[in-house]
């Protein structure tokens, strides 16, 4: 149904109705440096980041004439690359211009350990995270969804936990499905979003994603905030939203050209693809002590004569999004470059992300032509740790390679171990775990055991990482891993871990 016509006039509504901070975001850059982004209702000539080693003085600036927008957007998108910063070391800064209700702040931020500092640390791991609030995840929500899915009164989300541990973690890395704009759709058929009108959607979509940005800030102000893209980036329509009542279908018709091809996350974000060789926000590397993390686009660009699931005539058959690279083979080739330059002297652990799962209980949820792409470089190259989500469930599975258990379980595999984790929260909540759950699943949880949550990541050594599955709500441990890899070049290369691997500890 094409409707796209009806939404011209309200995209063009106040932007002023719809953020209320500057949606300060940062994002490791290089060894030394740090991208600071946030947004302004007007084009800044030259958007500028006042820096210094303390608050009261902020003696350096770091500039550039990048402020951009795109049809639909109500705000200014800035971008200032912070460069030849210490490694480690925590810095004071101040973007300018800002919204009034930020013009006096000063924030902060810590930048990467350099790579083959061997300290111990911790991530934090989110997918599929959601609006909050009355825009998103609340206390109520629209016929269908389940009474289990929504908050309870006081009931603390995910956003909240992560702000509450923000001493706990160096970086939030959030890989695919970001604040669930393209929900607008189903919240409205679903009667949730009081006063809003099909016609109106496409300032309903902004105003979303700019709540979630807004809610983001008290934590990616500090933190950096590294992203990758997931379906629900592709464009408006939330995968062909049907209208029951109605007997009505939406499909991508339905958007407008700032709601398609990935252009909100496009803007919003820059990642460090320029200095590791990959594309835009979509596929890129970074080091960070003694961990190399990648991230991956399970979205589009598979190569190798595979549509990825959000192209046209990819498998989801709905989002009809381009290729972001036009180069054919651009992402398994960076992918393997990549990898085979990886200095496992410096950066012993190698831990991925890509937004669909490879392996799952829920095979209707799993990538098989991503498996088909990817697996055979993560098990040549020994990648330690695959995370993914896409599936509203959580669960831990043992290294696998080819569907095969490794033999060694965590005690040393060849295998890469996977995590699926889409339990983050989003209006509609949690999905239901199959079962019974393959042979090779470790642990789940799913709407009918769990609660909201995150993934910890606790780097102890070289030879140590523990995953820890953080409950939203009380900030409890539900689920706890720990992952041994005998690395002949480290002092702690022995598996007697057990009790001695606590979060934050050596093992």
């Amino acid at each position: 149904m094409r409707v796209s016509s009806l939404l011209v006039a309200a995209a063009a509504a106040s932007a002023h109705a719809y953020t209320t901070n500057s949606q300060i975001r940062l994002a490791y850059h290089g060894d030394s440096g740090m991208m600071v982004s946030w947004n302004t209702f007007n084009h800044v000539e030259n958007p500028s980041v006042h820096w210094g080693l303390s608050k009261d003085r902020l003696n350096n600036i770091a500039t550039s004439n990048v402020s951009i927008t795109y049809p639909t957007s109500t705000t200014y998108n800035n971008h200032v690359l912070i460069n030849d910063l210490r490694p480690d070391t925590t810095y004071f800064y101040k973007p300018s211009p800002l919204m009034k209700s930020n013009s006096t702040d000063i924030f902060n931020f810590t930048t990467s350990r350099r790579a083959g500092d061997n300290t111990p640390f911790s991530v934090a791991v989110v997918v599929d995270l959601g609006t909050m609030g009355s825009k998103g995840l609340t206390t109520s929500a629209g016929a269908p969804v389940a009474s289990t899915n929504i908050l309870q009164p006081g009931e603390r989300n995910t956003i909240d936990s992560l702000e509450s541990s923000l001493a706990d973690f160096d970086f939030l890395w959030h890989a695919g499905d970001i604040a669930y704009a393209d929900y607008w759709l189903k919240e409205e058929i679903q009667q949730f979003l009081p006063n809003t009108t099909i016609q109106g959607g496409a300032a309903v979509y902004e105003s979303i994603l700019n709540e979630f940005y807004d809610e983001m800030m008290a934590i990616t102000a500090s933190k950096p905030y590294m992203v990758g893209p997931g379906n629900h980036e592709a464009n408006c329509d939330n995968a062909g939203t049907k209208d029951k009542a109605h007997n009505i279908t939406y499909d991508s018709s339905i958007c407008m050209p700032g709601q398609t091809n990935f252009t909100g996350f496009k803007n919003h974000f820059r990642m460090p693809s320029d200095v590791s060789g990959g594309t835009g926000n979509f596929w890129y590397s970074f080091d960070h002590g003694m961990v190399h993390f990648i991230q991956l686009d399970t979205e589009t660009d598979l190569g190798h004569g595979f549509i990825g699931p959000d192209e046209t005539g990819g498998s989801e058959g709905f989002f009809n999004v381009d290729p972001v690279n036009a180069t054919m083979n651009a992402q398994t080739t960076w992918l393997e470059a990549d990898l085979a330059a990886v200095d496992r002297s410096k950066t012993p652990w190698v831990i991925v992300a890509g937004h669909r799962a490879l392996y799952l209980s829920n095979t209707d949820d799993t990538c098989s032509t991503c498996k088909d792409v990817f697996e055979p470089l993560l098990i040549k190259y020994k990648v330690d740790l695959v995370l993914s989500g896409h599936s509203h469930i959580y669960e831990r599975l043992a290294p696998l390679a080819e569907g095969k258990e490794d033999p060694n379980g965590l005690e040393n595999p060849t295998f890469p171990w996977y995590i699926t984790n889409g339990a983050a929260g989003h209006y509609d909540g949690l999905d239901v775990l199959e079962s019974p759950r393959q042979p090779y699943s470790r642990f789940g949880l799913d709407t009918t055991n769990a609660t909201y949550g995150w993934s910890r990541l606790t780097f102890h050594n070289c030879t140590h990482l523990t995953h820890d599955f953080v409950a939203s709500n009380n900030n409890t441990v539900l689920d706890s891993a720990t992952l041994f890899k005998a690395r002949p070049w480290c002092a702690s290369s022995s598996s007697n871990h057990g009790e001695h691997c606590n979060h934050g500890e050596d093992c």
